[in-house]
């Protein structure tokens, strides 16, 4: 598996995950999220790949000679072979006179293809992230996860990661 920038030819591949995420989602809270949408257009996700501070990761599959991802590399220009994205979001603390200043590697969305779950490929995207950050000179790797995605939340803490605060709502 080899995880790079998402391109251009990735966009469908992209969208694809996107829909699975949104379903997800959309039987978690029907209230807040409307099937067989997704949380980005197109044109949305064509952006987001050309902003620096909002990077894209891809994980697609290699072939034979594929672990260090020189060659043999699936995939057409239509960005087969994606097994899984993140989108990420680089963030700095809002000016606070009791907070420090710092800079976070915001995880926006991180999907696996319900094809390749179980191959580590959520792991490996996660651990991308972390090294990522470092080299961007972060303090920390944050995200959100909805209340009733047990599995994404026993999926973060396995990876290490600890609640930070917590979001509440009393729905009117």
């Amino acid at each position: 598996m080899l995880i790079r920038k998402a391109e251009k030819r990735d966009v469908p591949s992209l969208l694809r995950l996107l829909k699975q995420v949104l379903e997800l989602h959309a039987k978690l809270r029907p209230d807040i999220f409307i099937s067989g949408t997704t949380k980005y257009t197109r044109e949305e996700v064509e952006r987001i790949l050309l902003n620096p501070e909002t990077p894209v990761f891809v994980a697609v599959a290699t072939g034979d000679n594929g672990e260090n991802g020189e060659s043999g590399e699936r995939g057409d220009d239509r960005g087969d072979g994606v097994m899984g994205y993140m989108f990420c979001i680089l963030r700095r603390q809002p000016f606070s006179a009791n907070m420090r200043d710092f800079k976070t590697l915001f995880i926006d969305d991180l999907c696996v293809d319900e094809t390749c779950r179980g191959k580590r490929v959520g792991q490996a995207l996660y651990e991308f992230a972390l090294q990522y950050a470092g080299k961007q000179g972060c303090y920390n790797v944050t995200l959100n996860v909805w209340a009733g995605n047990d599995g994404a939340r026993a999926f973060y803490e396995k990876m290490g990661m600890r609640v930070q605060e917590t979001r509440m709502e009393k729905i009117l």
